[in-house]
């Protein structure tokens, strides 16, 4: 056995969110399976060393090469594959995002690996140095165990937010590896990148959240959503069938398809509850939930729930939290 090794994606000119997260997997198997902590970081500028190292990465790969600048799967799945080729790591962690569940898959079939793609949670044992996952089944109906049978190079795909980031240490240091990787031409390139405007807080960041489903009967009401999440401080979600109906944008997507969320408050409004929402807002710390339909599954997630029409308690609720907020 040698290392655990953790993909840290970035965004910009810092580490992305969900490298705090995998660390602290890491240390989490570091303490079942005696291994160090590595993190490998393409182009990565000091202040993404100094953070990686003080969240908990006890080396850090360092690879430089101006084509990593194109986040593509082509180009990161071969950057991946060379350094685990060079490191020959226990353990490969990268996050469910549009990038790290793409190349960390591909790069456990260019080295002939096994992959567990959307787990949930992650440990290892120290004498067979096997790594069991627990992930969601049936359509997020069910959890289930599994466990590796090949104690090298060993690729698991961890849900965002799944693991909470260890506190910043920044007494603790990381050794630093300059890690050569020849990159070849790559077939792919990118022509142009179109960043999309937002106001507020990102969904996958915020602390309140308020969801709106089908039984809203439009996208008008969602100005409604929205009201009360600005005075909450927090940001709107939507079910899958207000996404496929056009209501909203893909991007508002919560669920088994759309993104995971682990807010202190997921206000529900006229959401039924189907397993596949529920598998991304679950960890959800409270949910209170608004729906007139008292059988609705939703209910049987929730920790506070409303049973009734919601043009009839929403401006009610919407009314009383102004005026707490305000106090």
């Amino acid at each position: 056995m040698t290392e655990i090794l953790v993909f840290c994606e970035t965004n910009e000119d810092q580490l992305d969110s969900t490298a705090g997260e995998l660390l602290a997997a890491g240390q989490k198997l570091s303490s079942e399976l005696s291994l160090p902590v590595s993190a490998v970081i393409f182009n990565p500028n000091p202040d993404m060393v100094l953070q990686a190292g003080s969240l908990g990465a006890d080396k850090i790969y360092k690879v430089t090469d101006p084509k990593f600048q194109q986040k593509t799967d082509e180009i990161y799945t071969h950057g991946l594959f060379e350094a685990c080729k060079q490191i020959n790591p226990t353990v490969i962690l990268a996050g469910k995002t549009t990038l790290g569940r793409n190349v960390a898959a591909r790069t456990a079939y260019r080295l002939k690996s096994t992959v567990a793609q959307d787990c949930m949670d992650i440990s290892g044992d120290k004498n067979s140095g096997l790594i069991s996952v627990k992930r969601p089944v049936y359509g997020g109906n069910a959890q289930a165990v599994f466990t590796f049978t090949n104690p090298l190079n060993q690729v698991v795909i961890l849900r965002v937010k799944t693991f909470e980031p260890l506190p910043l240490d920044k007494s603790k240091t990381a050794e630093e590896i300059d890690l050569v990787i020849s990159m070849p031409e790559p077939k792919l390139k990118v022509i142009d990148i179109v960043k999309q405007e937002f106001e507020g807080v990102r969904l996958e960041d915020a602390a309140v959240i308020v969801g709106g489903g089908r039984g809203l009967g439009g996208p008008e009401a969602f100005v409604q959503l929205e009201e009360l999440a600005k005075i909450l401080n927090g940001a709107v979600g939507a079910s899958r069938a207000v996404c496929d109906a056009g209501w909203l944008d893909h991007s508002y997507q919560i669920g088994l398809t759309g993104k995971t969320v682990t807010p202190d408050l997921y206000i529900t409004i006229a959401i039924s509850g189907a397993s596949q929402h529920m598998a991304g807002c679950s960890a959800s710390k409270n949910i209170v939930a608004i729906n007139k339909d008292g059988d609705a599954n939703i209910f049987k997630e929730a920790s506070f729930g409303v049973v009734g029409d919601w043009e009839q308690i929403l401006p009610s609720f919407t009314a009383t939290a102004r005026e707490l907020t305000q106090s």
